[in-house]
């Protein structure tokens, strides 16, 4: 997995690509973690994300509740396979994709 982070006035942007699996999934937990203060929206770009495990939907719930709290986040330029995902497991119910 490869992230990209943008940074712009109250907005972060993260470009991921490749898979959110077990494998990467932490290392998305922590720089969302890491990256929040201040930050208003939070933007995942996911056009090249080709696949989410549940670990990776995981950090999808928590970085959601992080800015419950402080903001907005949204999820955009989801596949249809990935978006498959979101709608089996009621994830499309609970993002905002874009």
């Amino acid at each position: 997995m490869d992230i990209k982070m943008n940074s712009a006035s109250e907005t972060l942007t993260l470009e991921i690509k490749g898979r959110i699996d077990t494998k990467s999934a932490p290392q998305l937990e922590e720089i969302i973690g890491s990256s929040l203060d201040g930050v208003r929206l939070l933007v995942m770009d996911f056009e090249g994300v080709e696949y989410v495990s549940s670990a990776g939907l995981r950090v999808l719930l928590i970085a959601q509740k992080a800015m419950n709290r402080q903001g907005d986040m949204k999820v955009r330029n989801v596949n249809p396979d990935i978006m498959e995902i979101f709608e089996v497991t009621g994830f499309s119910d609970i993002l905002t994709i874009e």
